[in-house]
């Protein structure tokens, strides 16, 4: 990913808190010298290994999965808010252009694939950790029919991650007075992401 200087975010904990606030990601590998993606629920272990590792599952039907047994890279795609910033927000308005706020996050790493009481543990991992914030949480039990009937139509997987980089475009090339209108100017529309940009624009610069 091209990420400019002052985009650069390299603060492990802070990609890691990133990835788990956005943990619906798109999985990038190659079939056939072509890209390949599936967009699905990863669960982020933080102590394995020396980058940390993602755990999820896809339907077995579907072929990524056997790429992943190829010994080969696989790209993780983590987006989160972005909105759109007109240069009339400028205080000086002449050779700006229009452009887009943004925070991503991609993860490299090699994956394996679950034998099924690995799967079964990522199962409950995946759901205990999206159930927590219900006061009411379900509980996944997994009976011996869904041993059958389920675990076969998935297959599981664990992604070592070797490499992360975080880019949190969001303003930093701009003045402190350009910086405050935009922060102003997003935090006044209607739509959260723009709002979510906003409040990010502020914490990232240390503004309140």
């Amino acid at each position: 990913m091209y990420i400019p200087a002052l985009f650069r975010e390299t603060e492990m904990a802070t990609l890691h808190d990133f990835m788990r606030s956005h943990s619906f990601a798109t999985v990038v590998t190659a079939r056939d010298g072509r890209p390949f993606a599936s967009h699905l629920p990863l669960f982020l272990q933080r102590g394995a290994g020396s980058q940390g590792a993602l755990i999820g599952h896809m339907a077995r039907a579907n072929p990524q999965w056997q790429e992943m047994q190829a010994d080969t890279e696989v790209l993780v795609t983590f987006q989160g808010p972005h909105a759109y910033v007109s240069p009339a927000w400028y205080a000086a308005q002449a050779m700006a252009v229009p452009t887009w706020n943004y925070m991503a996050v991609h993860a490299y790493g090699k994956a394996r694939i679950l034998p099924q009481e690995e799967l079964v543990q990522a199962l409950h991992q995946l759901v205990g950790e999206n159930e927590s914030v219900y006061a009411e949480p379900w509980q996944l039990e997994m009976t011996q029919e869904m041993r059958e009937k389920m675990l076969d139509a998935i297959v599981g997987f664990e992604i070592v991650l070797s490499r992360i980089e975080g880019k949190f475009k969001l303003s930093q090339n701009r003045p402190p007075a350009d910086r405050q209108r935009v922060m102003k100017q997003l935090a006044g529309q209607s739509d959260e992401d723009s709002k979510r940009v906003a409040a990010q624009m502020s914490k990232y610069s240390g503004e309140r």
